[in-house]
């Protein structure tokens, strides 16, 4: 399993990001899809997750009504759209997969992306 992020970059506080969650390697039906983030020096916390098959979504407080995240399932990929952005949501994020189970907690996934860095100007 490989997954790709893109779409991270530099924004004003207030702006959008839409980052992008390629997945290959095997059949993502049973799958769920989750994003995590990671700022200097504090732990991965838990930002949302898709169910790939019925498209189930979860969402951390800090992020709710603010963020979405939704699939295409031609494409294999997962986006993460980011709507008023605020300078603490400045971290790297990350995609992440596990079979079966939306589960909010990092270490219970087990495939991971490279990350990519989310910059929030003030």
């Amino acid at each position: 399993v490989q997954l790709i992020e893109s779409g991270g970059g530099l924004v004003q506080a207030g702006g959008s990001l839409r980052l992008s969650c390629a997945a290959s390697g095997r059949t993502f039906t049973n799958f769920v899809m989750a994003w995590f983030r990671q700022a200097p020096g504090k732990e991965r916390d838990f930002v949302g997750l898709i169910t790939w098959g019925g498209g189930t979504t979860d969402y951390a407080d800090s992020v709710k009504g603010r963020f979405t995240i939704s699939k295409d399932n031609a494409k294999n990929t997962v986006y993460l759209q980011m709507n008023s952005l605020k300078p603490e949501d400045t971290a790297i994020y990350y995609c992440a997969a596990r079979l079966r189970g939306g589960v909010r907690k990092a270490e219970l996934y087990d495939y991971w992306g490279q990350g990519t860095q989310v910059t929030v100007s003030s």
